[in-house]
């Protein structure tokens, strides 16, 4: 399968930058930043949009909720848990994929700015994100949203925290009526997995994915079922899923394996697996067709979820 026209000139314009593993936290941070501006342009989608901060044990969660314009609410709920590898990204690096999922859906999109490693180590960020879906379901409403049909989503290490977000709520709540999972981080890297080997220079390598493992689990922590959903003993039931996965990214095999073991596992899922791509193609709307495309079809399954009691 040959890569997307548009997609193989975006990694060839990227091509020459310094390895992700060889740079200090603030260097990577802020060539994501970096990145994003370059793609912003292309997707000046319009919604309205509020800046809130969500009071927690840890202290003040920053958030931003996206509604689209002349939508009927009230609108299907998703807390968005953005990528990043758990040391990068922010609201910003991601704003350009909350205004597509929220137009789009339409949804009342809430995107979360929970903290970073390494300043923050696991498990940090799960509570930010526990906390910021209990928020929503006690406060969705005064904002047109609908909280019987909250979800979770994120994309890669934010696709990660959804996946173990849906798995706490089994015990904890709130009761979610979906689960979108963007490239999903499930497990830590591993020779099961060829599709690190297979697509090692596609930008995302085995590498990367080390260095970001390192800086967020604690020094005395290995992966397990809490920081690694693909380890977790029993996935059944869990909310609806749809895992999106990428042709040319070294996550692909431990999402499809994710995708398969929930449906074995009995949960509703659509797989939605896209030939031609890389890892990080979600946040391309407006560039590549290939992207809007996609966020156009997770965004109307979001929209399409039933109802919870």
């Amino acid at each position: 399968m040959e890569l997307d026209p548009i997609i193989a000139q975006m990694l060839e314009l990227g091509k020459g930058q310094p390895a992700l593993q060889t740079l200090s936290v603030a260097e990577a941070r802020a060539g994501m930043a970096l990145r994003v501006e370059a793609v912003r342009p292309f997707a000046p989608v319009a919604v309205d949009t509020q800046d809130l901060s969500i009071p927690t044990k840890a202290g003040p969660l920053p958030v931003r909720l996206y509604t689209p314009h002349g939508a009927q609410h009230p609108l299907p709920t998703l807390v968005w848990l953005h990528g990043g590898g758990w040391v990068l990204g922010s609201i910003e690096t991601h704003d350009n994929v909350c205004r597509f999922l929220s137009t789009h859906g339409p949804l009342l999109v809430i995107s979360v700015d929970y903290r970073l490693a390494p300043e923050a180590k696991a498990p940090a960020q799960q509570q930010d994100a526990a906390a910021a879906l209990h928020w929503a379901a006690a406060n969705a409403a005064a904002h047109g949203g609908d909280p019987a049909r909250l979800l979770v989503g994120g994309d890669s290490a934010g696709g990660n925290l959804a996946a173990l977000a849906a798995l706490a709520t089994r015990a904890d709540g709130p009761a979610l009526a979906g689960q979108l999972l963007v490239y999903p981080v499930t497990d830590f890297p591993a020779d099961a997995h060829a599709s690190y080997a297979e697509n090692a220079e596609f930008g995302l390598s085995r590498e990367a994915m080390e260095w970001f493992w390192a800086h967020w689990l604690p020094d005395t922590s290995a992966p397990d079922a809490t920081t690694a959903p693909l380890r977790a003993a029993d996935l059944s039931g869990l909310p609806p899923a749809y895992v999106i996965t990428a042709s040319h990214d070294v996550l692909r095999d431990e999402g499809l394996a994710y995708a398969g073991r929930l449906h074995a596992a009995g949960v509703e899922t659509v797989h939605d697996h896209v030939d031609g791509t890389i890892h990080g193609f979600f946040s391309m709307g407006g560039l590549a067709p290939i992207a809007t495309e996609t966020l156009n079809r997770a965004a109307r399954w979001a929209a399409s979820t039933k109802a919870v009691a």
